[in-house]
């Protein structure tokens, strides 16, 4: 394909990635009806249809996310090449993506990061919060933070904090009228708030291990969440046990709004790890963020 087309490509990869001319259009600067015909031009040059246009959305065809797939891991490679020219600079810049929870964010990202804004004003920090798993080439994230056992095998990983485990816990109002727990099957006849994750949708099977004993406890009850942060809320005002990770309850607990139970049912779990493909470890810019976030060795 012709030099003068790859215009083209960038803006096709716009529309597929915002699933919508209207807001591809915004994010390009451009009028919607440049990029309609631009990308009508795309496929009558290629003689194949990338997109299937509705009056609510935009998708693409098979072609199409073919297409997407192919484009989006090489262009993340260019942006890769350019950003490396910054360490030509005098000071250190750009903007570094990260993918991560809720928890990983307040627990250990947020709190560690807080001294590179205020260090290198220079560097932009974008912190995108999912719980679910994302492939960070495809998607565009310079790197992301997950658990240990979450890591993907084939990018270079670097702890960045200490193992945790999560923790059954509720109201005194809850268990005011109702026994507590003492093996974690009993759990199923309790009023459970569930945890829905993000990757394939399914709630998320407690896990308990006990003298090499483990066992995973399917839940039910009212309430379903995809944030941790909401779930600790739930709890505290009587809806249920939750399964927490512990920092985000302990003062809970220690004021007497929540009651743990199981302790001795609840393991630890490898800590959080941000994880990277190896193009991007010699970034100026993205060697500061991974070297404030690494988990000091004791």
């Amino acid at each position: 394909m012709a030099k003068e087309n790859f215009n083209d490509l960038l803006w096709f990869l716009a529309v597929a990635e915002e699933k919508s001319f209207t807001r591809a259009a915004a994010k390009l600067g451009i009028t919607q009806s440049t990029l309609s015909h631009t990308i009508k031009r795309l496929e009558t040059r290629m003689g194949i249809r990338l997109l299937t246009r509705t009056t609510r959305n935009v998708t693409t065809t098979e072609a199409g996310e073919r297409l997407r797939q192919s484009l989006a891991p090489r262009l993340a490679e260019i942006e890769t090449e350019i950003a490396a020219l910054m360490e030509f600079r005098d000071k250190l810049a750009g903007t570094i993506r990260l993918t991560l929870s809720d928890h990983a964010l307040q627990s250990v990202v947020w709190p560690k990061l807080l001294p590179v804004l205020s260090n290198y004003p220079d560097i932009k920090l974008e912190l995108s919060i999912d719980n679910g798993l994302r492939n960070i080439v495809e998607d565009g994230f310079d790197a992301g933070v997950r658990l240990g056992e979450s890591v993907e095998k084939d990018m270079i990983a670097v702890r960045i904090g200490p193992d945790w485990r999560l923790v059954a816990v509720a109201s005194p109002t809850y268990f005011a009228e109702r026994p507590l727990p003492r093996h974690p099957q009993e759990l199923v006849s309790h009023n459970c708030i569930n945890h829905r994750q993000a990757r394939g949708g399914g709630l998320y099977a407690w896990e308990f291990e006990k003298d090499g004993q483990e066992l995973r406890v399917r839940v039910d009850g009212q309430l379903t969440f995809n944030t941790s942060l909401a779930m600790v809320d739930a709890a505290v005002k009587g809806y249920g046990i939750a399964f927490l990770p512990e920092d985000l309850v302990e003062r809970s607990i220690a004021l007497g709004d929540l009651v743990q139970v199981l302790d001795d049912w609840c393991p630890k779990f490898a800590g959080y790890y941000i994880y990277y493909p190896s193009r991007r470890q010699n970034l100026p810019a993205f060697k500061v963020v991974v070297d404030a976030l690494r988990l000091e060795e004791d």
